[in-house]
């Protein structure tokens, strides 16, 4: 097929212009077009369906619009060729290596969607609209692990986000609105609700599915009154369920922002700087400091602002966020046990070092009781697990089954044979299962070369049965107080009657 070329579009913002990078395939046969309520949009037919790339959602949060609520992008007539990914809000990754690969394309158009169909003409189909993780500073919507191919090949229509990362998403600033990203969030849904039917998909069958912050993405939509009724189930899959943080830790961050860059957190400060000024000034605001001096690890991440998202997460757990809503959330056994082993084996691990503060202050006799037989850095590991991940996410599914909301919990707990997971059950390792994506791109370094196609026949289809009917199978019983039934996803995978018993103190 003929390389790629890029043909460069100016579009009328209002009081400016911006020049949008398209890419364009020079083989028009391999394309079809689909129109949308803002103009037609051309994309790419491959052997499980169609995918249309960059579709703008909302206009390039730039200059006026940095900081302001997405506003809908401006109307075209040209058919608009979405046939390579659009630019991310990521300009670097959290880490020089990372488990899933996560490009970071230049540009300003980041508020785009990626939709994979099997096939426009079609009516009626499921829709998943996924959010990516990446600690809501860095991801990537871009990655092959986020591929809609084995979706469509099962009848589901998948659509990627993209939205704003870090200070420009989530610091609080005077000026502007607070939780731009949750805004972006429910935009896209929007334009899905709007248009998701000319590619195929039932606007009335939305799930919304992430992973890590992309699952602190769905628990706080869930929170927030905006985002009702434009999706009919979640998926929270080894979530950042901590978050919202209350209104206290937000304002919080901010006055430390100041502090540390001596630039007040306003719009009309940081509007005109550069961009790459801006993520140093993250940078300096995430660096370790001294006791109340250092950003949680989840400082820039949504807050309970009392307009958009009216509470935090303790009061969520006590009020039932969702409601009705059916929610299939779970971890993997080992989610962050890998920066305990860092720090064990380089106690000057840089890349550990936010993550493993978060383990700090536990009782480890009560985590010797609940895992027995584990070594001092098995437990210091899971400690930062339980406390991050695991422990959060068993209180949702434990709030949600007291007030009896469907709910499906699940534990990840087959372990890679790849030398750099040292037999672990990883973040980040079930997703190429949940996608049945085993041989994308990256998949063979996180997770070596057994990894069972059985496992991934199973998770995938567990995750298109709850897509198509908002539950996840038959062998599948909810969560309940009663028997606290969870799915454990293994190579022989079982329900098992409460799992966590010996935790349950711990993470309660």
């Amino acid at each position: 097929m003929p390389a790629a070329h890029i043909n460069r579009r100016t579009v009328l913002l209002g009081a400016g212009a911006i020049t949008l990078a398209v890419a364009c395939s020079t083989e028009r046969s391999a394309t079809d077009t689909v129109r949308t309520t803002y103009g037609p949009v051309r994309g790419k037919r491959r052997d499980t369906g169609i995918a249309f790339l960059g579709v703008p959602f909302a206009r390039p949060p730039v200059g006026a619009l940095r900081f302001a609520a997405p506003a809908p992008p401006a109307p075209w007539t040209e058919t608009l060729d979405c046939t390579a990914y659009g630019p991310t809000a990521q300009r670097k990754t959290m880490g020089e290596v990372t488990t899933i690969p996560e490009p970071s394309i230049p540009g300003d158009a980041i508020l785009s969607v990626n939709v994979f169909t099997p096939d426009p003409a079609a009516r009626g189909l499921p829709v998943l609209v996924w959010i990516h993780g990446g600690g809501f500073v860095a991801g990537s919507p871009a990655s092959p692990w986020y591929d809609g191919a084995a979706f469509n090949r099962d009848g589901v229509v998948l659509v990627s986000v993209g939205y704003r990362l870090g200070i420009d998403g989530f610091l609080h600033m005077e000026g502007a609105p607070d939780n731009r990203a949750v805004l972006d969030w429910v935009a896209a849904l929007q334009w899905v609700r709007d248009n998701i039917a000319s590619f195929g998909g039932d606007p009335g069958k939305v799930t919304v599915a992430g992973q890590s912050a992309g699952g602190g993405a769905v628990w706080a939509l869930m929170a927030t009154p905006s985002a009702r009724g434009l999706f009919r189930a979640g998926i929270c899959a080894s979530g950042a369920v901590a978050q919202p943080n209350d209104r206290a830790a937000g304002l919080a961050v901010a006055d430390l922002f100041t502090r540390r860059t001596g630039v007040p957190a306003t719009a009309a400060a940081l509007r005109a700087l550069p961009e790459h000024t801006v993520l140093e000034m993250q940078d300096a605001l995430q660096a370790p400091g001294p006791g109340s001096e250092t950003v949680p690890m989840l400082g820039l991440a949504p807050f309970a602002d009392g307009t958009l998202i009216p509470e935090a997460t303790p009061a969520l757990l006590k009020n039932g966020a969702g409601g009705g809503i059916p929610l299939l959330l779970g971890f993997t056994r080992h989610e962050f046990n890998m920066a305990a082993t860092m720090l064990a084996q380089n106690p000057g691990a840089a890349a550990a070092g936010p993550i493993a503060q978060a383990g700090q202050g536990v009782d480890m006799n009560a985590y010797r009781a609940a895992y027995p037989g584990a070594d001092a850095t098995e437990l210091a590991g899971q400690a930062i697990s339980d406390t991050i991940i695991r422990g959060p996410s068993y209180q949702v599914a434990e709030a949600r089954a007291r007030l009896d909301q469907p709910t499906w919990l699940y534990e990840f707990v087959w372990t890679s044979t790849a030398p750099s997971f040292n037999g672990m059950a990883a973040h980040c390792l079930d997703l190429p299962f949940a996608f049945d994506l085993l041989h994308a791109p990256g998949v063979t370094e996180a997770e070596g070369t057994a990894a069972p196609q059985a496992l991934a026949d199973a998770m995938h289809t567990a995750w298109v049965g709850f897509v198509k009917d908002a539950v996840p199978g038959t062998n599948w019983p909810r969560y309940t107080p009663d028997t606290r039934q969870t799915m454990i996803w293994s190579n022989e995978s079982r329900i098992e009657s409460d799992p966590f018993a010996a935790q349950r103190p711990i993470w309660t």
